[in-house]
């Protein structure tokens, strides 16, 4: 049984999910990766979603992006529902109101840092935002980086990049794949704190899938993911928290 997500009347949803199943295979081997979920992301939240290896967070984090298709139930990105939209508004959805960070930082190797930054504003055929481009380079200290090539950036000034990239549209939701998985612990926590700096100070909401409590922590809220149902939701988790709440799902 999902954990519901209390919201006030006054509260903008950025995300939401409701009664979503997702099945893969059929009969004698069919594998019910999600059982009912229902869940609401408030706007300007940071939410981490964690639980063992095929608890079926990543395949919540999929669906919930327009990634993969529920079997069924709905699913909400501000107020658009998902649920039916073409491939082609789905991807313009995607492109326009979605940000995505991924632990392999998918940079793409021949463009600059500043390119790639500025990806999905090209490929919308729009006129990026001068003032946000410059407020999220210079928060993100990638001022004097902005002419080099992936190839040329460390781990961390990669996944930066990643981050400016994912910003770049204001999208409703950032989903972040294991931000930190490829990072070393001390440019992991420089990375969480820009994240849950811009979910304060930007009102970006962020949903996160991650196997680390310390990454947890960083979050307003953590969700724990078990067989396909969310089995429980910290508010203001800590380490110690979460890591209980790992053990007793182990239990």
């Amino acid at each position: 049984m999902s954990v519901p997500v209390i919201t006030s009347p006054t509260t903008r949803v950025a995300a939401r999910a409701d009664e979503l199943i997702k099945i893969y295979g059929s009969g004698d081997t069919a594998v019910r990766a999600l059982d009912r979920v229902s869940v609401a992301f408030p706007a300007g939240s940071f939410t981490a979603i964690m639980g063992p290896s095929g608890s079926g967070k990543s395949t919540l984090m999929h669906c919930l992006a327009g990634l993969d298709a529920p079997t069924s139930g709905s699913i909400v990105i501000g107020d658009t529902e998902l649920t039916g939209l073409s491939d082609r508004r789905l991807t313009t959805l995607r492109r326009d109101r979605v940000g995505f960070v991924f632990q392999s930082f998918n940079l793409l190797p021949t463009l600059t840092a500043r390119q790639n930054i500025l990806l999905p504003v090209d490929l919308a055929g729009r006129r990026a935002d001068q003032h946000r481009f410059s407020s999220l380079v210079t928060s993100l200290g990638l001022e004097d980086r902005l002419a080099h090539r992936p190839s040329e950036l460390s781990g961390g000034q990669q996944q930066r990049v990643a981050i400016a990239r994912a910003l770049i549209t204001e999208p409703d939701v950032v989903f972040a794949d294991e931000p930190t998985g490829a990072l070393d612990s001390r440019t992991a926590a420089t990375l969480l704190d820009y994240l849950r700096t811009s979910c304060r100070d930007l009102g970006q909401t962020i949903v996160m899938v991650t196997h680390d409590p310390i990454a947890a922590s960083y979050a307003d809220r953590a969700l724990l993911l078990s067989d396909g149902r969310i089995t429980e939701s910290i508010d203001g988790p800590d380490t110690d928290s979460v890591l209980a709440a790992m053990k007793r799902l182990e239990a």
